[in-house]
């Protein structure tokens, strides 16, 4: 059955998952483009990408459903070819074809070029830094390396990704130059894991060379650092962001756990007195820092005591910001040969306990900002408020700042000095000012 209305020859991307997806789907849409062919993200068109994610059980079902449903789109005639890539495609890839054969035809997380030959188009390898960039004008992402070599016991992404391989950092400042003369201003590290950037190029970690080369860029004025791995912290980053003002005061390290029982079977490399050893340098190089963190809790064999010493660690640390999520047991990993004992329900309230904590801190430390005067870069005009945030801030997972519209015109993508009103647990409200 053909399509009945749309035109022909439009490629729709849908991405699910995390940053490092939204960065290959704009790659991969850039590769498109360049191809003169007609690319859209998340709209209508006869051919459809689905980038998946098969991080964890969640994730897996929404890219599973997603397939679905572009398939039934397909059956009834409203698209022509449905092609599906990345993580969900990697892991599983014989099982989809067996259980959903009417896709088109399923690509791992390093077959680009086959992808984009199945769509007509040619890879370009000429084509350094050439993205079309889905996130909003005034930041993008920059994957800095591809891969993980760490052995955590949750975690697929090395079956998923590969072994890290960092990408050069000539090949980096192109790509960052490319976006600054588009109007990026905001540039966000993102790799599975940036504290090993150039061990595999280079011998050694040179995370700190490469943001000295990417604050010379002229244009970009934000550069914002995730998904730290605390084992072997390269610490001169720190004086990097100290002295250079375009580094952000902010750092994303996902420490996941510090009872030492369960640091030991995630095979974090780690104890709970070097984290905290760890974190108080940090504090005490950076003082101004913002430090987010993400955990796991319901990881198997985690008692009431390690969750305890969990909700103790948080109360004590303070971190500015902090999400947390429940194990998910995932075929392939070292822990899933592990008895996933911690019932749903239970790691459900550790989730919520925890999270509680947080609200609190968070709703202390915004409360120490009213009267405060800060930097804002506004991302989004939404209702009656423009929204913006902090160097202290990180899109969509962050606290927000707040501006009344009905205080005068603010342009999205630019900052303004922001003076704080008001604040609630997870945003700030402040008045603009020239």
């Amino acid at each position: 059955m053909r399509t009945k209305s749309l035109k022909k020859n439009k490629i729709n991307v849908v991405t699910l998952g995390c940053s490092k997806n939204v960065y290959d789907s704009e790659i991969l849409m850039g590769q498109l483009r360049a191809n003169n062919k007609e690319v859209v993200h998340e709209e209508e068109g006869n051919i459809v990408v689905i980038n998946t994610c098969g991080f964890i059980a969640n994730a897996k079902e929404e890219s599973v459903n997603t397939i679905l449903e572009y398939v039934q789109k397909k059956q009834e005639g409203e698209v022509d070819k449905v092609f599906v890539t990345g993580c969900l495609s990697e892991r599983y890839k014989p099982d989809l074809q067996k259980e959903i054969p009417d896709v088109d035809q399923y690509f791992g997380t390093t077959e680009l070029p086959g992808l984009l030959k199945a769509l007509g188009a040619d890879y370009k390898h000429e084509l350094i830094g050439e993205r079309l960039t889905t996130t909003p004008k005034n930041y993008a992402y920059l994957k800095i390396a591809e891969g993980c070599d760490r052995p955590c016991s949750f975690c697929a992404i090395p079956i998923m990704r590969g072994k890290h391989r960092s990408t050069p950092i000539e090949d980096l400042v192109t790509e960052a130059e490319k976006l600054a003369a588009n109007g990026v201003k905001e540039l966000i590290l993102i790799a599975q894991d940036l504290t090993y950037y150039g061990l595999d190029l280079y011998k050694k970690r040179e995370l700190a060379k490469l943001l000295k080369a990417l604050a010379k860029v002229e244009g970009i004025e934000w550069i914002r650092l995730h998904y730290a791995f605390p084992t072997g912290f390269p610490m001169d980053v720190l004086d990097v962001m100290r002295e250079e003002p375009k580094i952000c005061n902010y750092i994303d390290i996902p420490l996941q756990h510090i009872s030492d029982p369960i640091l030991k079977s995630m095979r974090r490399g780690t104890t709970k007195a070097k984290t905290t050893k760890l974190l108080k340098e940090f504090r005490a190089a950076v003082p101004e820092m913002a430090i987010r963190t993400t955990l796991i809790v319901g990881y198997p064999g985690e008692t009431e005591e390690d969750f305890q010493t969990l909700k103790e660690w948080v109360r004590e640390t303070r971190f500015e910001r902090l999400g947390c999520f429940t194990y998910s047991h995932e075929e392939n990993t070292h822990a899933y040969n592990l008895e996933d004992d911690v019932p749903e329900e239970v790691k459900m309230q550790r989730a919520n306990e925890i999270m509680e904590i947080q609200s609190q801190i968070s709703w202390e430390l915004n409360q120490a900002k009213i009267g405060q005067t800060f930097r804002v870069l506004i991302d989004r005009k939404e209702g009656n408020y423009y929204v913006g945030r902090t160097e202290y801030d990180s899109p969509d997972v962050d606290n927000e700042v707040l501006i009344s519209a009905d205080n005068g015109y603010l342009r999205t993508g630019d900052f303004y000095d922001v003076k704080i009103h008001a604040a609630e647990d997870f945003d700030l409200y402040g008045e603009a000012f020239d």
